[in-house]
């Protein structure tokens, strides 16, 4: 967010002539377009025409929050000169690229560009009077790529401060109409900024249309990942970006859930699931293949595999944690095998940095981090094939004993329909007894396998077995 929003530097001149197309637009008696204003009314605006390179875009726009940070050095450019050239065009640079690979243009915005051309404008934007963008930053940058002179806007009122410009983008974002829907590290950084103002999660959760619980673990997620970036940095003070999480929301929602499962049985075990999955995310690996990594996943599939450049650095004391300035108290720390799991992660999450800025660091440390990387793929790839084959085991273990107890269930339900059918007199006893027949045929091929398994059978293969000798 820039540190001083200000006033543009054409700011005077723009509001001049928004003033006087206002004065023809209201004798005029023209078009309008209806806003929130201020959580309490609706304002209608009227629809002027302005000249798209005369507006500024908006520097807060949520629109390419998280992707700001693609570029640290042009981000620091934006928020300490928020109007100028250089922070414009990075702007309408972010508002073309695809959210979760900037490298790309945003195929929606090249539908857009599509749509203009062969339409035209339909829906207009929101300007402040000085003439920065609150809605339409997209539209704008694409009338300016096809060369058009003007673009068509409603006014917010004279005193609108920041906070207006935020409160109106993001009430129209909400609106869900053909709008591009903000991108998920976007969303959550907007649920961040309503609640730093002072909103209540029930109410913000209502406003995006989700629920409570589902809010709860996209904050979950958004920490995770801040502290993932911390965790990031290397002794350059190069780290991860958020845009680099942006292609994630599905992993990490659902390791928000898994996490949030375990964690009340299982603090430690929650800890070790958390810690390998993100380190299967940091290399890319599938969602149905994070799912393999449970509790266990370290100690059982990892550890005895990882090359010692990815091994823990095994500085692990007794555990505790001091409290500065308190030198007789200490609380516990991370668990050993909690420790070595992270220490794991965080070594792929600088590795991951350090391979992402060729350039910003040696190339001898670039090549490491690749060399890191790739080794630990490879690990991982082996680690998961075999919890894959083991899963697949315990599945085929439990398959047999589900089956029966899905029977049992059918057939309490059969109970409780035939009693009511009785009494109903609407049972088909023909029909009745085909089924029962057909049960007793099934139960004795059962029974025949069951034979031939158990030498000792217990007191339910026992039952079976007797049950379906020929009498």
């Amino acid at each position: 967010m820039a540190a001083s929003f200000g006033i543009p530097p054409e700011g005077e001149t723009i509001r001049a002539l928004v003033q006087e197309r206002l004065k023809q637009a209201a004798a005029e008696d023209g078009a309008k377009i209806t806003v929130e204003w201020r959580g309490a009314e609706q304002r209608h605006l009227y629809v002027i025409s302005m000249p798209v390179g005369m507006l500024y875009f908006n520097p807060d726009t949520h629109r390419v929050r998280a992707q700001r940070t693609l570029d640290p050095e042009r981000n620091q450019a934006l928020n300490e000169r928020p109007w100028s050239e250089e922070g414009q065009e990075y702007l309408r640079y972010l508002l073309t690229r695809d959210p979760k690979d900037p490298s790309k243009t945003d195929p929606e915005y090249a539908a857009l560009l599509e749509e203009l051309e062969e339409f035209g404008q339909r829906d207009p934007g929101i300007i402040s009077p000085n003439g920065i963008l609150v809605d339409g930053n997209t539209r704008c940058a694409a009338l300016r790529e096809l060369g058009k002179e003007h673009i068509r806007v409603g006014v917010l009122p004279d005193d609108t401060s920041r906070q207006d410009i935020n409160r109106v983008e993001l009430s129209l974002q909400l609106r869900r109409d053909k709008r591009r829907d903000y991108s998920y590290l976007n969303r959550l950084i907007a649920v961040e900024e309503e609640l730093a103002a002072g909103r209540k999660q029930e109410d913000i959760a209502r406003e995006f249309n989700i629920k409570l619980p589902t809010l709860q673990r996209d904050r979950w997620v958004y920490e995770l990942i801040n502290d993932a970036i911390d965790r990031s940095r290397t002794k350059e003070g190069i780290g991860l970006r958020l845009v680099d999480f942006e292609d994630h929301q599905e992993k990490l929602r659902e390791l928000a859930r898994d996490y949030a499962t375990l964690a009340t049985a299982d603090p430690d075990g929650a800890e070790r699931l958390k810690e390998a999955r993100l380190a299967m995310v940091v290399l890319n690996l599938p969602k149905t293949t994070l799912r393999l990594a449970e509790a266990n996943f370290y100690e059982r599939y990892l550890e005895k595999r990882l090359p010692e450049s990815l091994r823990s650095d095994g500085d692990e004391g007794d555990g505790s944690v001091g409290i500065p300035g308190l030198d007789d108290v200490v609380v516990p720390g991370d668990a050993a095998d909690v420790k070595a799991v992270r220490d794991l992660t965080d070594k792929l999450l600088r590795a991951d940095a350090a391979r992402r800025a060729p350039g910003k660091i040696p190339p001898a440390e670039v090549s490491a981090a690749n060399t890191i990387f790739t080794e630990a793929r490879e690990v991982f790839e082996t680690a998961t094939t075999l919890a894959g084959k083991d899963a697949r085991l315990r599945k085929r273990r439990i398959a047999v004993p589900e089956r029966l107890t899905d029977a049992a269930e059918f057939i309490d339900q059969c109970a409780a329909e035939f009693a009511e059918a009785r009494a109903k007199r609407a049972l088909d006893e023909e029909t009745f007894d085909d089924a029962l027949i057909a049960l007793r045929e099934s139960l004795a091929r059962l029974a025949k396998q069951a034979g031939r398994t158990f030498t000792s059978p217990g007191d339910g293969v026992d039952w079976l077995l007797n049950a379906t000798k020929d009498r």
